[in-house]
């Protein structure tokens, strides 16, 4: 009997250790395949904070004089200028980015032929528009002190922050609205850019004033405003044939076409006669020249209007950048 009951005991503790052996085992794979499915944790990349603005001192060009200033104080004055106070935080917060952004990739290509002892300028034909305080403050009235401190907000949060691709800032060029698409820089300069590429905009006629423009010419207001740009034109005869191939980019910006026999882009046409865009069409009656004009600028980059539209929907300011500006990154720059 004691025999009998030593077998079973050690049957027991045999069969209880093999229990114990197969949990263990199947324990340690069920740890190892969550450990497959969930990726270290250093795999991550920090999000690493940007030089802060009030670390940057610019020398900045205001009509004749050159002042120093910080980079904060700096994005203050083009904000005020560059975008209406009344958009979102994060449109106005993606403007400061891109502001931010411009003028270091300026700074990083060395002197500026226009003003060669300055940083950056108040010329929008050179660098961005300024606006000072006082200035600003005579345009908003009553909404002054609320509109300042809208903006520092904006900057403050967005403290350091550039768009880059490829880990430099890019040339963060932006304009007021389009026709429903950007288009690429290319289209509008010397050479394309790979993050200045035609991407969606949604601004429309209800969030944009002034978004339709007409603009009309006498054949001698056209002649001589084009001659003073292109003397090798022949713009004689009948103005109807003056204009002609006529060539539009699927964003429905003009690229190229040939006035009085000389090929010109669509955005320099629009320099030429002070057009709001080069997204135009354009018609000879009644012994005159009818531009019909959507949007206003140049069309490359981020649309402010669309930034807006763009952040009513709910996104980010760095969602909005990325959208515009493909294949880039907005992060902390501290070069």
């Amino acid at each position: 009997m004691k025999h009998d009951i030593r077998i079973l005991t050690l049957i027991f503790l045999l069969l209880w250790g093999l229990a114990w052996s197969v949990a263990g085992r199947a324990s340690v794979k069920k740890a190892s395949e969550v450990d497959d499915a969930i990726p270290p944790a250093e795999a991550a990349e920090p999000e690493q904070p940007g030089k802060p603005d009030r670390e940057r001192v610019l020398r900045v060009k205001l009509g004749n004089t050159v002042e120093e200033m910080t980079m904060d104080a700096y994005l203050q004055g083009v904000l005020r200028a560059e975008m209406p106070a009344s958009f979102e935080m994060e449109a106005l917060k993606a403007q400061a980015i891109a502001a931010r952004t411009y003028t270091l990739h300026k700074m990083l290509s060395g002197p500026i032929a226009n003003h060669p002892d300055a940083d950056a300028c108040d010329d929008i034909n050179c660098c961005k528009a300024y606006k000072s305080a006082e200035d600003a403050a005579a345009d908003w009235g009553g909404m002054a002190l609320y509109y300042e401190e809208k903006l520092a907000r904006c900057i403050a949060e967005t403290d350091g922050e550039a768009i880059v691709y490829g880990g430099e800032p890019i040339l963060a060029v932006f304009f007021s609205s389009s026709g429903g698409h950007t288009q690429n820089a290319g289209a509008v300069w010397q050479s394309d850019l790979p993050y200045l590429q035609s991407v969606s905009s949604p601004e429309s006629e209800e969030l944009v004033p002034n978004y339709y423009s007409v603009a009309r010419f006498s054949p001698d207001e056209f002649r001589s405003l084009f001659l003073k740009a292109h003397p090798e034109a022949k713009l004689s005869g009948s103005a109807e044939g003056w204009i002609t191939d006529v060539v539009r980019n699927d964003a429905d910006f003009v690229t190229t076409l040939r006035v009085g026999g000389v090929t010109v882009k669509g955005n320099e046409l629009r320099s030429i006669l002070s057009l709001r865009s080069p997204s135009f069409t354009v018609e000879f009656a009644d012994n005159a020249f009818t531009f019909h004009v959507t949007g206003y600028g140049h069309g490359v980059g981020m649309s402010q209007y669309g930034a807006n539209a763009l952040a009513l929907e709910g996104m980010s300011a760095e969602e909005i950048l990325e959208h515009y500006f493909t294949g880039t990154q907005v992060r902390g720059y501290t070069a």
